[in-house]
């Protein structure tokens, strides 16, 4: 009689987190019907297998063989398009938190304090628009966009449209499944208002994610986004702000809700969110194939208290 034993000798890979429950997408009037679909993004690996054999009354074999083996593992590159700032940080942070690979690029490159997270994030520094693309997306299975800004009209069309655009046909061009968008919320302004170049520009990235990725782009619509803001060297406890008000709108969300038709209104009455939350989010859409739309603000938070179960 002959026995057989085998063991699998396994790389080291860093899985990812389970996944959480499937998003709810709420998808605006221009991006149509919305559908559900299995869209993973696998890499193979080479796995060693030891079999050693013994004959009835015969010492074992311990010879080794490798055998190659295509697994189905599913890992994680996300890149971070403002990896740097406020939200793009805690972004990188939260990615980290969950074995995920983290490249950042922005102009300011490494951020100046130190965390430990800081170390196992890649930052590169550059401009969208000029960015070296091979470095940036090769092997990337998400990008996520937190580009935005104020200025003159120009200014605000650049950065928030253009410079969205041009990284969403980039990753296109790359085969990343997955684009995230960090836009706004619309707060139930005035069309005159909503015709500024803020707006716009967010509208027409979100246009540009939604229709070169129709079944894999996530678009996030936050109000005013609190934590704990670092500039030069400070600490801008934004929370001490947002915290309460979150609190605080959502206890009176019974009350407040019929108000919320009213033109405008949601600049007083739209809780505000924490970029934990955001962050948290985000990681949920990286993680879970079936996660794609446009995300309001309570949606926002679905998705992050999904992720921290």
């Amino acid at each position: 009689m002959t026995s057989l034993s085998c063991r699998a000798l396994f790389p080291s890979i860093a899985a990812p987190s389970s996944q959480s429950s499937r998003g709810r997408a709420l998808f605006s009037s221009f991006s149509g019907t919305p559908h559900l679909a299995d869209f993973s993004h696998r890499r193979s690996c080479t796995i060693g297998v030891k079999c050693s054999y013994t004959d009835l009354g015969a010492k074992e074999n311990s010879n080794v063989g490798t055998i190659d083996v295509v697994a189905d593992v599913k890992t994680e590159r996300v890149v971070v398009l403002g990896g740097s700032g406020f939200v793009g940080s805690a972004i990188c942070k939260a990615a980290v938190s969950k074995g995920i690979e983290v490249i950042s690029l922005s102009r300011s490159g490494r951020p100046s304090y130190s965390d430990s997270w800081v170390d196992q994030v890649n930052w590169l520094t550059g401009d969208v628009f000029y960015a070296n693309w091979d470095e940036v997306l090769t092997g990337a299975t998400a990008v996520v966009s937190t580009l935005g800004g104020f200025g003159s009209e120009e200014q605000m069309q650049r950065i928030n449209g253009e410079a969205n655009i041009v990284a969403v046909n980039a990753a296109k061009e790359f085969g990343i499944p997955k684009f995230i968008l960090i836009s706004v919320h619309d707060y139930n302004l005035p069309s005159f208002l909503l015709s500024t170049g803020y707006f716009t520009g967010k509208r027409k990235a979100e246009s540009e994610v939604l229709s070169k990725y129709p079944m894999s782009g996530v678009v996030f619509r936050p109000g005013f986004i609190y934590g704990k803001r670092k500039v030069d060297g400070f600490e801008i406890p934004l929370d001490l702000i947002g915290q309460p008000v979150e609190k605080i709108l959502n206890a009176l969300e019974n009350v407040t809700k019929p108000l919320s038709s009213l033109p405008a209104s949601d600049l007083l009455l739209a809780p505000p969110v924490s970029v934990d939350d955001v962050a948290s989010a985000v990681i949920n859409a990286v993680i879970d194939d079936d996660f794609f739309g446009v995300f309001t603000i309570e949606q926002i938070k679905e998705a992050a208290a999904a992720v921290k179960v």
